[in-house]
């Protein structure tokens, strides 16, 4: 059987703190610039738009930039603008587009309508000569280098880390610059983290839940679609604090759920409905700082909240990659996918 370490999703997430440090470095002086300039003129608010794992950065940029800058951050649909043609109150606001490769159509026509209706409209963006690109009044390069796996790795987790510096930038107070400089460090650091309980775990299952809260939710959005995408399985992302509204009643023995969590305030909450959950006899697999209990899953201590998703998700890729195969799918190949999606 081929081996995980083999596959485009395993070699480019492990490529992920690379990627990073490359883009703090080489974005530096463009986001001093531009933090400075949102600062000397901040946004009403903040309009995030996407699709895919672009939109789960988006989910968690939402909880960053409500946290630290104290900005109400909206997620919009592109069919708004591109299906319904309906007009926009934008004026003021900051459109923030992400995409990997930056030709969708629909991602393009709505960056396109909230210029028109008075945002201004950057773009994060990993291809710097898109269409995105150039129509955005300001863009932030991923620089994740290409990325030939269907299932994007590295370009999720520089999404994600390029939210952190423009926040960081934007603040100006340098409060978050230790976490940008240990960043990479813990990424090299957490690649080695054996998550293979989770391989083990959900080899021959059909169907689970994948919960996070806050910071983490974005991480659980993730791991949901990567698991239907290049593992053939069932997944549903569930916030903690919702998960109990409905869906816990599909959850009995045996039914697997994966427990993505930060050291923060949402920490007891996730632990909490984990412990129900195994109450029920589920197979719980928790990822949390510094939580070694059963079917635990490493994540290490002292993390900060703003970097624990970045590190679990990376640890998620490499035991999706080996999982994939496990359950006979080849995770750069997923069925019916192609790296580019051009939605209308």
């Amino acid at each position: 059987m081929k081996d995980a370490s083999t596959t485009l999703m395993y070699r480019e997430a492990g490529e992920s703190a690379e990627v990073i440090e490359r883009q703090f470095a080489r974005s530096a002086g463009r986001l001093a610039e531009l933090g400075a300039r949102l600062r000397a003129n901040p946004p009403r608010f903040i309009v995030t738009c996407a699709r895919g794992s672009s939109d789960h950065a988006a989910a968690y940029a939402k909880y960053v930039f409500e946290t630290q800058l104290g900005l109400v951050t909206a997620s919009a649909s592109p069919s708004v603008s591109s299906i319904y043609d309906a007009p926009l109150k934008l004026e003021g606001a900051l459109f923030v587009a992400i995409s990997q490769s930056g030709k969708s159509p629909d991602l393009l026509r709505a960056a396109q309508a909230a210029k028109d209706a008075g945002a201004t409209v950057l773009a994060l963006v990993n291809v710097e000569d898109s269409p995105l690109a150039a129509m955005a009044d300001t863009f932030i390069p991923l620089h994740a280098g290409p990325e030939k796996s269907v299932a994007a790795t590295k370009s999720y987790l520089a999404s994600l880390a390029a939210v952190l510096q423009l926040t960081a930038c934007w603040r100006g107070d340098g409060a978050l610059d230790g976490l940008l400089a240990d960043l990479p460090g813990q990424l090299r650091a957490g690649w080695d983290a054996d998550w293979s309980p989770m391989v083990e775990g959900l080899r021959d299952v059909q169907n689970l839940f994948v919960v996070g809260r806050g910071l983490g939710f974005g991480a659980a959005l993730e791991a949901a679609l990567k698991l239907k995408e290049t593992c053939g399985l069932h997944a549903e992302a569930f916030s903690a604090a919702e998960v109990k509204h409905g869906p816990m009643a599909l959850v009995g023995a045996g039914f697997p759920v994966l427990f993505f969590a930060q050291d923060d305030g949402t920490l007891p909450n996730t632990l909490a409905v984990a412990g129900e959950f195994r109450q029920r006899n589920a197979r719980v697999l928790l990822a949390a700082p510094g939580v070694d209990d059963e079917d635990c899953l490493p994540l290490a201590a002292g993390v900060s909240p703003l970097t624990a998703p970045l590190l679990a998700v990376q640890s998620f890729y490499k035991a999706a990659a080996a999982l994939a195969l496990a359950r006979g799918y080849d995770p750069d190949v997923p069925p019916h996918l192609r790296k580019v999606t051009e939605t209308v």
